[in-house]
C-alpha cells in the first residue's frame, strides 16, 4: 500500500457540519491522537468555522482542525482528495451527492469511508470503482454506520472463532436487533423516502438479488424457511427468542455476502455459509403485523404520490442535517446478538454466540465506528491492506477495529457455546 506521508493531511472529514458529520468531529477531537492532522471540510466557510469553534470547548488544548471549503463536483472533490490520506464521507443521500467522491478517492489512491445504507449505490460503486481503487491502493469502505458495521462485524467474530477453535466452517449466522432505542434523523429519513425515486425497481432486485455484492458466486443456502416465516415473517431461534423481518436486514446481509467473497470464501467463512438478519419481538403475533406492515410500506413507497407524501411527513419531523437534541440521544441504544452454527456433519453441531452492544446516542456511534475504522486504516494492520484496496467492507478492518471499538465503550463480545 502506497504511503501517503507528503500529504498535508491523515483525514479530511466531508460533511463535517451535518448532523453525523458533528458527531464525529467531537469524537476526532476528544479522543483521537493530538498528532493527527485532520481537516474538515463542506461549502460554507461560516459554518465551518462555527463547527471549529465548538469544538474548541470539547479539547481547547488540541490544535484545532484546518477549514477546506469545497463543492461536490469532480474536479473539486479530486482536488480535495489530493490532499489527503482518507476521506471521511457524511454527505447523503449518497446516491445524489456522493459518487464524485468515490470516483475522486478512487482515482487518486485515497482511502474512503462513509456510512451508506444504500445498496443499489453501492452497488453501483463497485461495478464502476472497484477496480481504479484496488490499482491505485485506495482502501474504500461504504456502510460504516449502523449499517453494517455492526452485523459485519459479530459475523466475521463468530466465523473467525469457530474456524480457530473447531477448525471448521460456518453454516449459519443468524442475527437479531434485540434492542434498538433511537430516532432517525434527516438524512437518515430523506434518503429512504427518495432512493426509490432514483433507482428503478429492477436496479433494487439486481442489487438486492442474493450475492449480488459477492466478488465470487455464493452457496446456495440448504436451509428450508418455515411456512411461517415465508408467509408471516416470523422465526424462532434458540438463545434469540422469536424474531421478524427487520427494515434494515437488506443492506447487512448484502455486505456480509460480500466480507465472505473478499476474505476466501470456502476457504475462510466456509463453503455453506449463509447469514440472516431479524429484529425481537415480543411474540408472533408482534411479528406478523411488524412484517405485514414494513411490507406495505415498500408497497405504498413505491407509488409517486404515495411517496411525495411521505417525503413531506418525514421532512416535517426532521429536515436534512437535523435530528434529536444531544440530550435526547444520550438515552438511546442498541444491541445486536447473532448465533453461528459450525458447518459439522454431525447431529448436535457446536454453537457460537456473539453480542454487539452500545449505550448512547447512535448517530455517536456512526461517528465512533467512522473516526476508529480510519485509524485502523491509518495505523494498524488489518485485512483490507493485504487485499491491496478496492471497494471493501467494514469487517475487512478485522480484529484492530473490534480492539479500537471496545476501547471506545463499544460492547463486543463471543463465545463458543458448550456442548450438548
Amino acid at each position: 500500500m502506497a504511503p501517503h506521508r507528503s500529504k498535508p493531511y491523515d483525514i479530511v472529514l466531508l460533511g463535517a457540519t451535518g448532523y453525523t458529520g458533528r458527531f464525529c468531529a467531537g469524537h476526532i477531537t476528544s479522543s483521537l491522537p493530538t498528532n493527527l492532522k485532520w481537516a474538515v471540510a463542506g461549502r460554507s466557510y461560516e459554518r465551518l468555522s462555527a463547527l471549529v469553534e465548538e469544538l474548541k470547548s470539547i479539547n481547547p488544548d488540541r490544535a484545532q482542525p484546518a477549514i477546506e471549503t469545497t463543492t461536490l463536483s469532480l474536479d473539486s472533490v479530486r482536488a480535495l482528495a489530493q490532499k489527503t490520506c482518507l476521506i471521511l464521507n457524511t454527505v447523503g443521500p449518497y446516491y445524489r451527492y456522493s459518487s464524485p467522491v468515490v470516483q475522486a478517492c478512487a482515482e487518486t489512491g485515497t482511502h474512503y469511508l462513509d456510512v451508506t445504507g444504500e445498496t443499489p449505490w453501492v452497488y453501483e460503486m463497485i461495478q464502476k470503482h472497484h477496480d481504479t481503487a484496488k490499482a491505485n491502493g485506495a482502501i474504500i469502505i461504504p456502510e460504516v454506520g449502523l449499517e453494517s458495521t455492526p452485523s459485519d462485524l459479530l459475523a466475521w467474530i463468530l466465523v473467525t472463532l469457530i474456524r480457530d477453535r473447531l477448525s471448521v466452517g460456518t453454516k449459519e449466522v443468524v442475527a437479531s436487533v434485540h434492542e434498538i432505542n433511537s430516532q432517525p434523523s434527516g438524512g437518515t429519513l430523506a434518503t429512504a423516502t427518495s432512493i426509490l425515486g432514483h433507482y428503478s425497481l429492477s436496479e433494487f432486485a439486481k442489487s438486492s438479488a442474493p450475492w449480488a455484492l459477492s466478488p465470487i458466486p455464493g452457496p446456495k443456502s440448504s436451509h428450508v424457511v418455515p411456512l411461517a416465516t415465508r408467509l408471516f415473517g416470523v422465526r424462532k431461534v434458540q438463545h434469540l427468542g422469536t424474531l421478524t423481518t427487520s427494515i434494515g436486514a437488506g443492506p447487512n446481509v448484502a455486505t456480509v455476502q460480500r466480507t465472505w467473497g473478499l476474505l476466501g470464501g470456502p476457504k475462510g467463512y466456509g463453503s455453506n455459509f449463509q447469514y440472516h438478519e431479524y429484529m425481537r419481538v415480543k411474540n408472533s403475533l408482534a411479528g406478523a403485523i411488524i412484517h405485514g406492515a414494513i411490507g406495505f410500506f415498500f408497497m405504498a413507497i413505491i407509488i409517486p404520490p404515495v411517496r411525495w407524501l411521505i417525503q413531506m411527513a418525514a421532512h416535517s419531523f426532521y429536515a436534512p442535517g437535523q435530528g434529536a437534541s444531544r440530550e435526547d440521544t444520550a438515552k438511546e441504544s442498541f444491541e445486536l446478538r447473532a448465533i453461528a452454527e459450525a458447518d459439522q456433519n454431525v447431529p448436535e453441531p457446536r454453537k457460537a454466540m456473539a453480542k454487539f452492544r452500545h449505550d448512547g446516542g447512535i448517530y455517536h456511534l456512526t461517528g465512533i465506528f467512522l473516526a476508529e475504522a480510519a485509524m485502523v486504516i491509518l495505523r494498524d494492520d488489518a485485512p483490507a491492506k493485504k487485499l491491496g484496496g478496492g471497494l471493501l467492507t467494514p469487517a475487512t478492518l478485522g480484529q484492530a477495529l473490534v480492539d479500537r471499538l471496545r476501547n471506545a465503550g463499544v460492547t463486543i463480545e463471543c463465545r463458543l457455546m458448550p456442548e450438548k
